[in-house]
């Protein structure tokens, strides 16, 4: 049994399960932990995860990838044990954002990732490689979510860990709101260095945003390996800009584990974060502005009307105004047939598409705490 098993085992919220309970002998109790911790059981074996980016240059050399603010994990990961909370946009984010630590010489986090990621070749490559932790995002039993939040909270006295708090990624293109149960287990580790730095990952187009944007919701949970042979399809013509932007650390010492109201207001904190470290894209700011058949000039005054409201709640922008996000955004919008141009004329050619990418900025503009639609 290695340590991280005992020590999880030895905790009080598991141990009562282990006692058994109705219909349950201790014995059985045991025996269905035990699965659970095989289950999430995972080794890294850093030295290889970093020749992974060889074999998926073909995909990766299509997302340029622009760091932000890598003071803030450099600093930390040198005095702390740093748990990253990251929004979620696609299936890139696990390859882009650990990718951005390794290049720049950051400490590498054990990732947490939906259970589906883990069938076929890459469920291999993600438990025995990468280090990733299968959590089954939708579980109700409570002797697993004692299990998991024992084991996430041993794994923090061990490991920085990457998370992505919203429970899979947005179907609709909004930041939605943020599930508890993973900082719960981070805060109940008890690190008395530990910090939540914020990670807002922002694409000029998202690589899955047409099976996104028509699905709207998630209506099941396809293989790892289909959605990765959808990517590929869609990959073709693709390029991209994928900004990686870290927050200020958040402290977890004054958290209190019992407290649901600290639980709450660290959620809060910690969506906020996010929200404002997210870059504001030109693709963005055109498909807020579009109405289905818009002029150049008309367009460009809508987004500079928008920028002016984003300046006000302290966005990170990455254009500065209409006329450049104008000059930036068509090109991809048009390549990727979302839009079409005649003339000074813009028309919208894919409405569900553009309306993904409107809502990226609902969390600036008219956040009423996240959509409920997931992954």
């Amino acid at each position: 049994m290695d340590d991280i098993t005992q020590a999880v085992l030895s905790r009080e919220e598991v141990a009562r399960y282990l006692r058994g309970g109705p219909g349950l002998s201790p014995g059985q109790a045991h025996e269905q932990i035990s699965a659970y911790l095989d289950e999430l059981r995972t080794t890294q074996r850093y030295s290889v995860y970093r020749t992974l980016k060889h074999p998926l240059y073909p995909i990766l050399r299509k997302v340029s990838r622009h760091p932000e603010r890598l003071e803030i994990p450099k600093a930390a990961t040198q005095a702390s044990r740093v748990i990253y909370a990251s929004n979620h946009k696609s299936h890139m984010d696990y390859l882009v954002e650990l990718l951005v630590l390794d290049e720049n010489g950051i400490r590498p986090p054990v990732i947490a990732a939906g259970i589906n990621l883990f069938s076929g070749a890459m469920g291999l490559v993600n438990r025995h490689v990468t280090g990733a932790i299968p959590i089954r995002r939708n579980s109700r039993d409570p002797a697993y979510l004692a299990t998991l939040r024992g084991y996430v909270a041993e794994i923090v006295h061990r490991h920085d860990l990457f998370l992505y708090l919203e429970g899979g990624r947005s179907y609709s293109g909004e930041f939605k709101s943020l599930k508890t149960g993973l900082l719960q287990a981070v805060v109940h580790a008890r690190h008395p260095d530990a910090v939540i730095i914020p990670v807002a990952i922002a694409y000029d187009l998202v690589l899955e945003d047409q099976t996104l944007a028509r699905q709207g919701v998630k209506r099941r949970q396809r293989s790892f390996n289909a959605e990765v042979a959808e990517m590929v399809r869609y990959a073709v013509g693709y390029e991209s800009r994928a900004f990686v932007t870290f927050g200020q650390p958040i402290p977890l010492a004054t958290v209190s584990p019992e407290s649901r109201r600290d639980l709450v207001m660290l959620m809060r904190r910690t969506r906020d974060a996010i929200g404002k470290a997210h870059k504001v894209l030109p693709t963005a700011l055109l498909a807020a502005a579009l109405r289905p058949s818009t002029r150049r000039r008309a367009l460009e005054d809508r987004i500079d009307a928008l920028l002016d409201t984003l300046r006000l709640v302290d966005a990170n922008l990455g254009v500065e105004s209409g006329r450049d996000a104008v000059d930036q955004a068509t090109g991809p919008l048009v390549a990727r047939g979302i839009i079409a141009v005649q003339g000074d004329r813009y028309r919208v050619r894919d409405r569900l598409v553009l309306r993904y990418y409107r809502r990226t900025l609902n969390h600036l503009l008219c956040d009423r705490g996240g959509s409920k639609r997931t992954h």
